[in-house]
């Protein structure tokens, strides 16, 4: 049953008469047609009327409607105003430009530009490492989309997909001081995107791709990471990876099963199921098995194209094929990365004992959680409003974080290895169970500890190398 939540919430400006019940009234009110109260504050008082600004959690433009109208039909109140709280956040955008440097007269003027900006420019010319040094790229990535995979919502394109890249912007200067920027490309063609991005590239000292759709997402990213001396990272892909990893390191913690003799059913073989796969894979697990809108992938299988037959190649020992109903037959994870509503129940009580469920489908997961935690012994979501919240913000600040510290120039498994433990690391033996698999997003343990790992990862690799 969905619930009201902080995505969805507006302030009701109200007009009420100045009553002893007036108050109650209104809160009545909301709470009967299924509006979530988070806020009353008078704004105004008179004799005989107050004005009240009412504040609560929806579930949808109609539900807000609900409520809007429950409030104007009490007697002598009058609705004057109703504000959705999550657009006006968005009003003129979320993320700005501010300079690091004073400007109050000609000299500092004449350093931070023309003429003394001059020798700047001659030095980087001479050496183009120093623009690491000596300009914002040293710190600064660009978040490249090309809005076919936004969010739930599809291919939108590049300007509906603007407001996410801007909070993506936002949540990298929050949690790890990464001066991030949108970067929307009005193209859907791979060679045009591939183009644009090497030719943006001097800016910037990492790329964060996303929401780019598969199978277009898996090309673009090969051929960047070829072409570019800056790490390139698709987080759709491996930010989901990260942070599942690590969440299955502690969820099998609390079961006690090591990832050896588990067998991992994956349903979803897009970006993230994908990628999901290939680092697990790196942990030698008992054997995993992918599904999707076909059923189960398996060598045999009509119709698969590169990904896919990468994917069967390295899973499904045993060959099996079917449904994802029949995967999930002594399966002792499942971790879902695809549709609403997949199974029930039922499905989770074929599982083995102390099963694993990820039910990452957004805003609605594969199996309602409730339903799951009849049969499953650990479960997680990609919601915020139910225990163990597997969410990619955990993972993608402290890794740029660390690459740039560390001057990269590319990453890879192994850094991302580092960046999963980091975050099941910080998830100590007191506090771990079964509704505490992974940090909270406002852990500011979690992104330090994730930047130090990916910077040891990457000097190990250059000790290697020398």
């Amino acid at each position: 049953m969905p619930v009201p939540g902080p995505g969805y919430s507006i302030t009701v400006r109200v007009e009420a008469p100045s009553s002893a019940n007036a108050a109650g009234d209104l809160t009545t009110a909301v709470g009967q047609v299924g509006g979530v109260l988070t806020a009353f504050d008078v704004v105004d008082s008179h004799p005989d009327a107050i004005v009240v600004d009412i504040s609560a959690n929806v579930l949808s433009a109609e539900h807000a409607d609900d409520i809007t109208a429950a409030l104007d039909a009490l007697p002598g109140v009058r609705v004057r105003k109703v504000s959705d709280r999550t657009f006006l956040i968005h009003l003129g955008g979320k993320i700005e430009v501010t300079p690091k440097v004073a400007l109050r007269n000609r000299d500092d003027l004449s350093r931070a530009y023309t003429p003394g900006v001059a020798r700047v420019c001659r030095a980087i010319a001479a050496n183009p490492e120093d623009a690491r040094r000596l300009t914002i790229k040293r710190n600064t990535v660009a978040v490249v989309t090309d809005g076919t995979a936004v969010l739930g919502l599809g291919n939108i394109g590049p300007a509906a997909a603007l407001p996410v890249m801007e909070g993506k912007a936002a949540l990298f200067k929050k949690f790890a001081d990464v001066d991030a920027w949108p970067v929307c490309l009005d193209t859907q063609d791979t060679e045009e995107i591939i183009r644009i991005v090497r030719a943006l590239a001097p800016v910037y000292a990492g790329i964060n791709l996303e929401d780019i759709a598969a199978p277009r997402c898996f090309e673009i990213e090969a051929r960047l990471r070829e072409q570019l001396d800056i790490p390139v990272f698709h987080d759709d892909q491996h930010g989901t990876a990260i942070v599942v990893v690590a969440a299955l390191r502690n969820a099998l913690r609390v079961v006690g099963k090591p990832i050896e003799e588990c067998k991992i059913v994956v349903s979803g073989v897009g970006a993230a199921g994908s990628a999901i796969i290939r680092l697990l894979l790196r942990k030698n697990p008992g054997d995993i098995v992918a599904a999707d809108i076909d059923g189960i992938v398996h060598a045999d299988r009509a119709n698969l194209d590169d990904n896919l037959r990468q994917i069967a190649a390295a899973t499904n020992r045993s060959g099996m094929s079917g449904s994802l109903h029949d995967a999930l037959v002594g399966a002792d994870v499942f971790i879902g990365v695809s549709a609403p509503n997949l199974f029930g129940a039922e499905q989770v009580a074929t599982m083995a004992d102390d099963a694993v469920v990820f039910a990452l489908a957004n805003p609605d997961p594969e199996i309602d959680p409730l339903e799951a935690q009849r049969h499953a012994s650990v479960v997680a979501t990609g919601r915020s409003d139910y225990p163990n919240q597997i969410n990619n913000v955990l993972a993608f600040p402290g890794v740029f974080r660390g690459l740039l510290d560390a001057h990269a120039h590319h990453i890879d498994d192994e850094m991302l290895l580092a960046a999963a433990n980091a975050i099941a690391d910080v998830v100590d033996s007191d506090r771990l169970n079964a509704s505490y698999i992974v940090p909270s997003v406002f852990d500011t343990a979690v992104a330090p500890a994730v930047a130090e790992a990916v910077r040891n990862a990457v000097r190990e690799q250059r000790g290697e190398d020398e």
